[in-house]
């Protein structure tokens, strides 16, 4: 099968971030095992969401692992002309929800391997694809608890997030925190008989401002949009009419931190803002959301200049979006991301990816592979 009709079949499987996907990895498994790839279907906690690992050529020795997540954002945006989950050509355009992030990927990977398979390698080549990466990379962290009973070390991750086919060094970490507080409802005419879980949560607001503008002053990796670590405040819920006390208010905040800096340590003084809520009679809950590192691969390490001469362009130094490769990278692997597809078309309406992208990814996958034959 083509790169395009594969990508038709996988495009096909709605399978949304946080959904069931057994559809599309029991069509994976199949495809791989059909080309004689060593399958296993690693079943997350979830228990209605899998991820994928697959091998062709000897475990035993240290290979290259693609790395790709199977889940896509719900196809909720107004304007698409087509059906999302149906591919549609235009022109050299191929559109459909997760043609550039990151069905496409998967689809060359998937074109590429038969012919990988049918050599006689080396070393092997391994797949790697998960769930829930749009909920915060959720599922590849049980795929990588278990990737030393599967394979022998790989010599590096390549994870294939849109990129247009020039690999890229380093993102930034990502934590995201959700803070719940419950206080006492009422009248609006006797406020001092309740407790104002928006006031409240105002003195967590307020610390999650100064904690954003402090940040803006250090320290700074000129690498990046904007070069500094940064927080926001992204939801904001509450309170049921004017007239009466809110009892309960919940936000939702987001710190991306420059490598070097823990995302999570970003959200420290935040929570301990909690401490003087309880004292003073309110139920809180501070629940971390999700979390990844932050990716940075130094220009001369073996994977940068092996990505350099698979691509013929030198690696991009950052990218502002984060994806599952520092995962890899804080489990010891070298990890780089390079893609067919732009993330500037992901999560919108009418997204595609273009033929060329495809076929130069193929393309590169195909050149790995020559380097794994004996």
């Amino acid at each position: 099968m083509t790169a395009e009709q594969i990508l038709e079949k996988l495009v096909g499987f709605p399978s949304v971030v946080g959904t069931p996907n057994h559809e599309i990895v029991g069509w994976i498994a199949d495809y791989l095992e059909r080309i004689g790839a060593k399958v296993t279907v690693l079943a997350g906690p979830e228990g209605d969401r899998s991820n994928l690992f697959a091998t062709v050529g000897p475990a035993d020795q240290p290979g290259y692992l693609l790395s790709g997540h199977m889940d896509v954002v719900a196809a909720i945006e107004p304007g698409w002309t087509s059906d999302p989950f149906r591919l549609q050509r235009n022109g050299t355009q191929l559109a459909g929800r997760g043609t550039s992030d990151m069905k496409g990927f998967l689809a060359c990977a998937l074109a590429a391997l038969p012919a990988i398979a049918a050599r006689p390698l080396a070393r092997p080549l391994h797949l790697a694809f998960s769930y829930d990466e749009e909920a915060g990379c959720r599922g590849v962290p049980y795929l990588i608890a278990r990737l030393p009973d599967l394979c022998a070390k790989p010599e590096g991750c390549i994870i294939g997030e849109p990129s247009g086919m020039r690999a890229v060094r380093a993102h930034k970490g990502k934590a995201a925190a959700r803070v719940m507080l419950r206080g006492r409802a009422g009248h609006s005419s006797r406020p001092d008989l309740g407790l104002n879980a928006i006031h409240a949560m105002a003195d967590i607001l307020g610390e999650a401002v100064m904690t954003a503008k402090r940040l803006t002053e250090g320290p700074f990796d000129n690498n990046f949009q904007p070069p500094y670590s940064s927080l926001q405040i992204g939801t904001i819920h509450g309170g049921q009419a004017v007239n009466i006390i809110p009892e309960e208010c919940t936000a939702e905040l987001e710190a991306r931190a420059i490598a070097g800096v823990d995302p999570t340590a970003l959200l420290t003084e935040i929570e301990s803002r909690l401490a003087a809520l309880k004292a003073r009679g309110f139920a809180t809950h501070w629940e971390i959301m999700s979390s990844y590192p932050a990716l940075s691969l130094a220009a001369e390490a073996p994977l940068a200049l092996l990505m350099e001469e698979l691509t013929e362009q030198t690696p991009l130094a950052a990218v502002s979006y984060g994806t599952e490769a520092g995962l890899y990278q804080a489990a010891g692997m070298e990890a780089i991301i390079c893609g067919p597809g732009d993330i500037g078309r992901a999560h919108k309406a009418n997204e595609f990816i273009e033929d060329g992208e495809l076929f130069a990814c193929v393309r590169m996958i195909e050149a790995l592979g020559d380097r794994l034959a004996q």
